[in-house]
């Protein structure tokens, strides 16, 4: 038999201008929308964007971008439009009147279709699951019909309105079993954490795809998935480091990004726990990307959500190797400005203002191992003070005396 390869779903997105947010960082949040799209397998075939104080609370976009986007749909095959924002289920109702046979996607969506392809263990796929019935439940009215999907691909749609109370109803007595289900592995990991509570743990915290796994892997010497896609780890990796004698836990967990649904925080409240309840945190930030600093302060927000922010924090600024600083002009000397130049050694990015984001910075490559040692050394000299705070006879103790945890 011929089998013809499935078609790649494609996608135009669209997104608004405001005072908040200028046209080029307009931009920049749709190369991480199409990021995001290219996750879920799906092609960006076209962008609008719109200068508005708000979105339209019937469309989102004025009439004028609407007639356009239409436009652009009815001479081109495409099969979903993308918002950069969350829409409201009367926003999604009528846009979905516009887009004739076009399915209506926003980012909290198109998240939530990413965790439900990475999941991996028992819990996650839960996590997941309860995040996208919280998330649809409001939406119900032409997103489903007796929990049966209609289409294949993002954002699939049922056809309308259909027996809605017996939906309703269906989804809520789902929602509360999955919670049901969810507390008691939440129980089960509380004990197994509390049994951890002898050694000092160090939780790997960022925004997604800064190379979080990548450094895990070269901490821990482990197998950890590692890949260049958005969310590519979501289930949490605990692992056993020695160091000189000296064992601590290690997690790599799922990384954060700019608005991260509300639906995941809570129902991965397990998971993120072993952020809240970790000793130290290793803060991976991608130097390269150029909103770095902004994902900094998102990662930091989240952590102040999920109360974690006041835990020791060390800094870790990754991909050292293929930094390139942005041109600096000095305003005192505008006929010979300063230009920073092209490749910065290890020394000038130690002294350079990025040095200050925190009390204790590294800079290193995980990929390249670069500068690995040091990083090692900070890590490796807080794990000990801790460490001896809990064991301060331990130098003189036999590490076979204490039953650790694999």
């Amino acid at each position: 038999m011929n089998e013809t390869a499935k078609k790649q779903e494609t996608a135009v997105l669209v997104a608004l201008i405001s005072q908040k947010q200028t046209a080029e960082k307009t931009q920049e949040y749709l190369d991480e929308l199409a990021f995001l799209a290219e996750t879920s397998g799906v092609a960006t075939v076209g962008r609008f964007t719109q200068r508005l104080d708000r979105a339209d609370t019937r469309t989102y976009v004025g009439k004028g971008k609407m007639q356009e986007i239409q436009t652009f749909l009815l001479a081109n095959p495409v099969d979903m439009v993308i918002f950069d924002d969350d829409l409201t289920p009367s926003q999604v109702r009528n846009l979905e009147a516009l887009f004739v046979d076009v399915k209506v996607v926003d980012r909290s969506l198109l998240i939530l279709n990413i965790f439900s392809m990475r999941a991996q263990s028992a819990q996650s796929k839960l996590q997941v699951e309860l995040a996208q019935y919280q998330y649809m439940y409001p939406r119900l009215t032409r997103l489903w019909s007796h929990l049966s999907r209609q289409k294949g691909g993002v954002g699939m749609r049922g056809p309308g309105e259909k027996e809605l109370e017996t939906d309703r109803r269906i989804v809520q007595e789902r929602i509360a079993f999955l919670k049901e289900k969810l507390d008691k592995i939440d129980r089960q990991s509380i004990t197994r954490r509390k049994e951890r509570n002898r050694l000092v743990r160090v939780a790997l915290v960022g925004y997604t795809n800064v190379g979080k796994s990548t450094l895990m892997r070269r901490i821990a010497k482990a197998d950890v998935f590692a890949e260049n896609k958005l969310f590519a780890t979501v289930d949490s990796t605990v692992r056993k480091v020695t160091i000189e004698n000296i064992p601590f836990l290690l997690t790599d967990t799922v990384g954060f990004i700019r608005k991260l649904p509300t639906t995941l925080i809570e129902s991965f409240k397990s998971t993120l726990d072993e952020v809240r309840e970790a000793d130290i945190l290793l803060h991976v930030v991608d130097i390269t990307h150029d909103l770095f600093e902004e994902q900094i302060e998102i990662v930091n927000q989240t952590l102040t959500e999920i109360g974690a922010i006041d835990k020791p924090i060390i800094l870790v600024f990754n991909k050292i190797d293929a930094y390139k600083p942005r041109v600096i002009e000095t305003d005192f000397e505008e006929e010979h400005p300063q230009i920073v130049e092209e490749l910065p050694t290890l020394e000038l990015l130690k002294r350079s203002y990025i040095a200050q984001k925190a009390d204790l910075v590294v800079f290193i490559s995980a990929e390249k191992k670069q500068n690995i040692d040091e990083f090692r050394d900070i890590m490796f000299s807080r794990v000990k003070e801790l460490h001896y705070g809990i064991y301060p006879n331990w130098i003189n103790m036999n590490p076979w005396e204490l039953q650790l945890e694999d």
